[in-house]
């Protein structure tokens, strides 16, 4: 649920930086599945709660960022003019 405070309202994005925030989205979730499978490599009970709250972290990020795209419009291209 998002605060009272958030704007709901969309906003234009350019189609190079949404690709950057997808393949961030990318990257985290790839990251937080490959880090919850070194949990079962832990020993130390500390080092799994700080592990656990990595892939959390991550996968927070991930949704934070869906949820950005979600209400970001991908602006046009500019037309070429010719010359």
């Amino acid at each position: 649920m998002l605060p009272q405070h958030v704007s709901l309202e969309t906003f234009e994005i350019s189609p190079r930086f949404r690709r950057s925030i997808e393949d961030r989205i990318v990257k985290l979730e790839r990251d937080a599945d490959a880090d919850e499978a070194l949990l079962a490599s832990l020993s130390h009970d500390d080092h799994i709660r700080r592990q656990i709250r990595l892939v959390a972290a991550q996968r927070v990020e991930a949704q934070r960022m869906r949820r950005f795209l979600e209400r970001a419009r991908t602006r046009l291209p500019r037309p070429v003019s010719t010359l």
